[in-house]
């Protein structure tokens, strides 16, 4: 039991690293140039959004952050740009594993070959991961610790379901194959053992949550250190994408049902 306790803690892993300084350095600016163009960028953005928050008179539980907007005033043209956005987040994802590829990598190294059982694996970290994650925000929130998140504030239409599902899986597949398949694959190559390269990953996963407030930081972030680490553990993706996928769906889906709700965060 020590043993294996251990080694989740302190996992060990044959990496092979990157010696040649040409090499290293081509790793370091291609990792600059995927997260600036991808999810860095999106850091970078909370936190001056939580930066500015802070500086406005009312708490941050008075104040509001919606996730999925309307884009356009027209129901067609907002479900078309609905739709563009998931699937530039599928395109984000598909350039790290490019990358990955392109380096010397098959895809089933880094994770994607799938199995039946990654569906119940993904349903059991959405409850091992969501129950936990909901009543983290609602107690930060209640501390005066986090923004009052509306998950979406669509238009009520026949297209809206399938606009939040398309935004889940979009968001879930960007996330886990870039923060999780693309970033710590990289971070092996530069030398960083398995503990250093899922604290990078869990900090860059919850630096893009900052504009929800202190609690979406945290709670992505022990998230990005749970799916991480099993993903170290276990090779395969699947099961995180998956999960992700239920999560957000359950979140956007879930809050346009229950929008006025009282225990709700309005």
């Amino acid at each position: 039991m020590a043993n294996r306790l251990r080694a989740w803690l302190v996992p060990e892993r044959d990496q092979v690293v990157v010696t040649d300084p040409v090499q290293r350095k081509a790793i370091i600016v291609e990792l600059v140039i995927v997260f600036t163009v991808t999810l860095g960028m999106n850091g970078l953005r909370s936190l001056l959004s939580l930066i500015d928050a802070l500086l406005k008179p009312a708490p941050l539980s008075d104040q509001k952050v919606a996730i999925n907007v309307p884009q356009a005033v027209d129901t067609t043209i907002d479900l078309i740009k609905q739709l563009l956005s998931a699937t530039q987040l599928v395109a984000w994802g598909a350039l790290g594993l490019y990358l990955v590829w392109r380096a010397g990598h098959k895809l089933t190294e880094v994770g994607l070959k799938f199995f039946r059982s990654d569906m119940v694996r993904g349903v059991g970290l959405a409850a091992l991961i969501g129950i936990p994650g909901l009543g983290l925000y609602l107690i930060v929130y209640a501390l005066g610790g986090n923004l009052a998140v509306q998950t979406t504030t669509l238009d009520d239409t026949w297209w809206r379901p399938i606009a939040l599902v398309a935004s889940a899986a979009g968001n879930a597949w960007a996330e886990e194959t870039l923060v999780i398949a693309y970033f710590i694959t990289r971070l092996r190559q530069l030398g960083l053992h398995e503990n250093q390269s899922v604290a990078c990953s869990a900090v860059l996963r919850g630096s893009y949550h900052l504009y929800q407030g202190f609690g979406g930081f945290v709670g992505n972030l022990v998230m990005g250190l749970v799916f991480g680490r099993i993903w170290q553990r276990t090779n395969r993706l699947w099961p995180m994408i998956i999960a992700h996928t239920l999560l957000d769906t359950v979140a956007f889906v879930g809050y346009s049902l229950l929008r006025g709700v009282s225990w709700l965060p309005k």
